[in-house]
This record gives structure tokens, sequence and C-alpha cells, in this order.
């Protein structure tokens, strides 16, 4: 008897939803979708450079795009990173990998030179790269390294001349 007495007195005061009317516990489930999608709003982001208005500014987004050549744009950068993440594969047959962009015209080549080595605790290789394009030919050397499981990124390139 005194177990059931325990349970009406805990089942007496209301608990979430319970005790409001219709409208009202509407009104708080609305409210609480609000405030989640606003507070979840906060962790949204977006390309801060696509907000520059180049023409005004005077400067590109192409000049920090790559560090190959600031002739190289947004997506002559991506197809060069795909042929360099094929290129320096580890477990590749080492030979050279070519890009390029029909829209822009440059293309380019990289070429893995020696074996792969570990340098703080990534994945290291020296190669040789070309940019064509616009006029111009430039031949470079530099080392990538790869975090595990992340991308390719090039740790220095400077102009290659020929022995």
């Amino acid at each position: 008897m005194r177990g059931s007495l325990v349970r009406r007195a805990y089942r007496a005061g209301p608990g979430v939803g319970e005790g409001l009317d219709a409208t009202t516990a509407v009104g708080l489930k609305v409210l609480t979708l609000l405030l989640a999608l606003s507070a979840g709003g906060c962790s949204w982001s977006f390309a801060v450079g696509s907000l520059v208005d180049e023409e005004r500014t005077g400067s590109t987004a192409a000049s920090a795009v790559s560090p190959l050549s600031p002739d190289l744009g947004t997506e002559d950068w991506r197809r060069a990173k795909g042929a360099l993440s094929v290129a320096l594969d580890p477990h590749g047959n080492g030979s050279t990998v070519n890009w390029d962009n029909p829209e822009t015209t440059l293309r380019g080549t990289f070429t893995p030179v020696g074996q792969p080595f570990v340098k703080s605790d990534e994945i290291c290789r020296a190669f040789l790269a070309t940019v064509t394009g616009q006029g111009s030919a430039t031949s470079l050397q530099g080392t990538a390294c790869r975090p595990s499981g992340e991308e390719w990124a090039i740790r220095d390139v400077k102009p290659w001349r020929r022995a």
C-alpha cells in the first residue's frame, strides 16, 4: 500500500509536456525547434574568399591558390593536385602523370624522383613538375608530404635547372 502512495505522489506532478493544454505544448515544441535551428546555424561555414570583389581590389584568388605557379586558378590546382597524388603514390609505378585544363589551356606533369621516405611521421617524396600554358613553360623541383590519411601537400618547391 505504501509503495502505491509513493507512485501516486510521484505521478501527480506534471512531467514534460504533461499538465499543459494542447496549444501551449505545441508552442513549446515550436520554440524548442526554433532555438535548436538558430543554434545550429552558428556552425554554418562558407568561403570568405568568394565575398571579395576581385575587380575592385585588383587582386586575384589565383595568386594564392597554388604553390606551383601564380597562373594556376582553383580548377587548375584541383586537377594538378589529383595528378600529384597519383604520381607520388608509394604503391604507384613511378611514372610521369599529366594534368590539363582545357578551359584555361594550362597543363603540366609530375614525375616522382627517388623512393618515398618518412620525415616527421609523414610520407614524403621528391618530384619534378612542369607547368605549361599562356605562352610560358616552367620546370620545378620540390618535395611533397602526406600525413597519414590526408592529402599530399607541397612542402618546398623551386625552379629546376638541368645540370
